[in-house]
């Protein structure tokens, strides 16, 4: 495993790290997450990622309890949550929920605290952008959090380029703690904003990359080919908004030619797509997820991936996947 800054701060993250979107509370349970967590670790990996509206508030305590029995020396790992949509989605809660004021962040990081059973959380991540809140009320916000010690940076979470130059301008003429960190979705499919919109601020103001989603849901497996299987998180209830993704004939039909590359060069698609999104210079890390302990293994097993990328290998992916991208 190889240790990436995050864009020009000084935190270094492993390649790959794990998530828990999805699946704690919704696919694995609490032993199997401390499991998992426990054998990402054990292969290098240090970044942890999480959210405060996964699984409503779960996750966060499936993680903070897996913390406390792992019993991890705290200088060797970084966790990550993410605020925006809120817990409380009654009527009365118009403070608390789609916002980022101030209001909503001061008690937003306190639970998420209380939850992860932690004194501070290294990245807070604003998961969506707010435009109904004053950017100066957030960027000063999140730089008291800071200051107050109970988180270390800041960052974004699928903002426009706009978006986050907006905040970091606030944050620079004001002198707040400015934002080192955007998290997008990257992958074969989905490569506009992290190659094309988000150019400029790599070099202009320095932003890392958390990527997520490098298997598209799932897509990238080659399990949605013929359906959906019952076990997925396609099949969950509440992840139905993902289902015309997962079963578009179209990108089924460019998995199954990339499954047919990933054979010639001995390892599987997954692998082979989340190799692909690991190899950008831009990306400090690439998140990923899992609900069985074979199927992390399998994943962080991409690495070994990274030398058979050839510009020839690259080139013939490009071929099959990037006329289906957004």
């Amino acid at each position: 495993m190889e240790y990436r800054r995050v864009g020009r701060a000084g935190l270094r993250l492993s390649q790959l790290s794990f998530g828990s979107w999805v699946t704690y509370c919704n696919q694995a349970d609490r032993s199997l997450a401390r499991e998992l967590m426990a054998a990402a670790y054990d292969a290098g990996v240090n970044f942890f990622d999480n959210a405060e509206g996964y699984a409503s508030g779960e996750s966060e305590l499936v993680m903070g309890e897996a913390l406390k029995e792992l019993s991890w020396p705290r200088l060797n790992y970084v966790v990550s949550t993410k605020f925006f949509w809120g817990l409380d989605r009654t009527k009365a809660a118009v403070n608390g929920r789609d916002t980022l004021n101030r209001k909503y962040l001061v008690q937003a990081v306190e639970g998420s605290l209380r939850r992860l059973q932690l004194d501070y959380v290294d990245v807070v991540f604003c998961h969506r952008p707010d435009p109904h809140t004053p950017i100066e009320e957030t960027v000063q916000a999140l730089h008291d959090i800071i200051t107050q010690g109970k988180a270390l940076y800041w960052g974004t979470s699928e903002w426009s380029a706009d978006e986050i130059r907006a905040a970091y301008e606030v944050a620079e003429r004001h002198h707040f703690h400015k934002p080192i960190v955007e998290q997008p979705q990257y992958h074969l499919f989905h490569r506009r904003r992290v190659e094309q919109e988000y150019a400029r601020l790599y070099e202009d103001i320095g932003l890392g990359l958390t990527t997520w989603s490098p298997l598209a849901s799932g897509l990238l497996t080659g399990k949605y080919r013929e359906g959906v299987p019952a076990d997925s998180r396609g099949a969950i209830p509440s992840l139905g908004f993902l289902r015309d993704g997962l079963t578009s004939a179209k990108r089924n039909a460019a998995v199954g030619k990339l499954e047919e590359l990933a054979r010639e060069l001995s390892v599987s698609v997954a692998q082979l797509a989340i190799a692909w999104a690991t190899r950008n210079p831009r990306v400090s890390t690439v998140i990923l997820g899992a609900s069985k302990l074979s199927q992390l293994k399998e994943n962080l097993a991409a690495l070994s991936v990274l030398p058979k990328l050839t510009p020839e290998v690259l080139a013939h992916i490009d071929e099959i996947s990037k006329p289906l991208a957004e």
